[in-house]
């Protein structure tokens, strides 16, 4: 394989991005491994591949010679492969990062696609591997057995005419897919999602398809939002990990003068707000992290943060953000959080802030009150 003439001639150290102290988490899988030896089982005449869903670069690197095009979801993606990239000493062409919604990649060869946990981000994923397909492509999907679904074949079989699915290897499968189907048009897809707040009314939702929660506002968000109360003199706020925008929705009926941020590492959950938050004094922030946010700016800061991605469980992304919240919440400002009871986020919160109150609970979830942020006071 080494001598194949798409591969570099180096040893390559792919790391997680941002890292993890959680030695059982790697960089890439048995999937990763088996697109790329199928990859380099097709025809040396490739001319142009565009790779979906590549979370840490393994992909991208082990391929660079072709110059993929790179469709990327999460902005902790692009820096996880802007970072490897870095660490194995390789320059990352510009431009090479495109996103789902909107791309001028043009027709493709060869789509590679790492499978999400999520079906709906799998049908997007698919819309966008037909639109970029021409008669004579092919698409690899990726996938770990134990992850298998009949739905994975049922939805490739929408886009595609011909779905072959590999013997296993190292626990992992491959689906082929080819001859794209002629009728199919490309037209992003939105769910709808209701929630009655906490004034009666009921309110529609929009997001695209592989934002998290689709059919209804979680419950976590569901009981935080029941419970919020936010001061109408209120003049900065932050919804993190904001997701559709709903709790920013509500923080903007409490506070109808403030100034709201919404930050997420998700693209398509970015954009989602955007359609529910279109008027007033709104800015939105796709990023992972905090660091572009002022040092004690905000009055008050909401998060219901993820501690799921993928497949993998971690609180690490929700410790990140308490660590950027005690930076750029103001002195005298309020951090809210609502988290599942069995994460016992009050443990790590105490090393941020001076004073933590259980403001509400149920029996799954628990509302946690935060004040005094530790780097914040002198």
């Amino acid at each position: 394989m080494a001598a194949n003439r798409f591969l570099l001639n180096q040893e390559l150290n792919i790391e997680r991005f941002p890292p993890s102290s959680n030695r059982s988490l790697k960089a890439f899988s048995a999937a990763d491994e088996s697109i790329l030896a199928h990859t380099l089982e097709l025809s040396p005449s490739l001319s142009s591949v565009t790779i979906i869903n590549d979370r840490f670069g393994f992909l991208a690197l082990q391929l660079m010679a072709l110059r993929p095009h790179l469709i990327t979801h999460h902005k902790s993606q692009e820096e996880a492969i802007r970072y490897n990239y870095e660490l194995n000493g390789l320059a990352l062409e510009s431009p090479n990062f495109f996103h789902l919604l909107s791309n001028d990649i043009g027709q493709t060869d060869l789509i590679l696609m790492k499978v999400p946990k999520s079906l709906d981000l799998f049908h997007l994923f698919l819309m966008e591997a037909h639109s970029l397909s021409k008669p004579t492509s092919k698409v690899l999907c990726g996938f770990m057995t134990r992850h298998f679904t009949k739905q994975l074949l049922d939805l490739a079989s929408l886009y595609f005419e011909e779905v072959e699915q590999s013997k296993a290897w190292k626990k992992s499968r491959i689906l082929t897919l080819s001859n794209p189907r002629c009728e199919i048009k490309k037209i992003i897809p939105l769910h709808l999602v209701p929630f009655q707040n906490p004034r009666g009314e009921e309110v529609m939702f929009k997001q695209y398809f592989g934002v998290f929660s689709a059919k209804h506002i979680d419950f976590a968000t569901q009981f935080l939002l029941h419970h919020l109360e936010i001061d109408p003199k209120t003049k900065t706020a932050l919804d993190l990990a904001s997701g559709n925008g709903v709790i920013a929705y509500e923080i903007k009926q409490q506070a109808k003068h403030a100034e709201i941020h919404l930050l997420d590492d998700s693209f398509l959950a970015i954009e989602s707000s955007k359609l529910n938050l279109q008027e007033g004094n709104i800015h939105f922030h796709y990023n992972y992290e905090m660091s572009a946010l002022k040092d004690g700016y905000f009055d008050v800061i909401v998060c219901n943060p993820p501690f799921h991605f993928e497949h993998e469980n971690t609180i690490e992304i929700a410790l990140k953000l308490f660590e950027g919240v005690s930076r750029t919440l103001s002195p005298k400002g309020l951090f809210l959080v609502v988290s599942n009871l069995h994460l016992n986020y009050k443990v790590h919160l105490r090393k941020y802030f001076r004073q933590i109150s259980q403001k509400k609970q149920n029996s799954k979830f628990e509302i946690i009150e935060c004040s005094q942020p530790v780097s914040r006071i002198k």
